[in-house]
């Protein structure tokens, strides 16, 4: 059977790490202090979203929204290897990227698997994804399915920076939030 809809649920990174496990269901994580956790350049608000994946014959529709970030800023937007967030976005691993090849552009032909570029907010720091990628697939070698997203803390210099960083990451920062890609019930719209 093939795969054709999937949905990843955005959590903050503060979330997910053990040591909040009691901040689920919460809206957000807390400091040692007992603030409210926010990210650079935030509205103060918990990052969180939910993101669609749409199988259109070779494509892969990326449509949702993400909420709490920078005002009209620039993130980074990729798939990591690992659908595991145990310790967090760290546990996701490195970018999605089976052939080994450097990072770069959602456009650019050699490119890992999981480079999907930015997201670009408003000016409430909410980012609304349309993005149509041929790379990333819901079936096969290329599948996402059980990897995770992730939205980092900085734009995705898209590895055209100056610097060895720029060719794994694109410098795009830490990871602010995720979620893992997992299969929507076909009978629900």
């Amino acid at each position: 059977m093939s795969i054709t809809r999937a949905k990843a649920v955005l959590i903050g990174d503060e979330v997910h790490v053990a040591g909040n496990k009691d901040q689920w269901g919460r809206g957000g994580a807390t400091s040692s202090d007992g603030q409210a956790s926010t990210t650079a350049g935030s509205s103060k608000k918990p990052v969180y979203g939910v993101i669609e994946f749409e199988q259109q014959g070779d494509t892969v529709v990326v449509t949702g929204k993400i909420e709490g970030l920078g005002e009209n800023s620039q993130h980074g937007f990729h798939i990591h290897e690992f659908g595991d967030v145990s310790n967090g976005c760290t546990s996701a691993g490195a970018h999605f990227n089976p052939h080994k090849k450097q990072h770069a552009g959602p456009d650019d032909a050699d490119r890992h698997i999981g480079d999907l570029g930015n997201v670009q907010t408003d000016g409430s720091g909410v980012a609304n994804v349309n993005i149509k990628d041929k790379m990333i697939s819901l079936n096969g070698e290329h599948s996402i399915l059980g990897r995770c997203l992730v939205v980092h803390e900085k734009a995705d210099d898209l590895g055209r920076g100056d610097n060895d960083e720029s060719k794994k990451t694109g410098n795009a920062g830490k990871r602010l939030a995720c979620g893992i890609i997992g299969t929507v019930n076909p009978e629900k719209k």
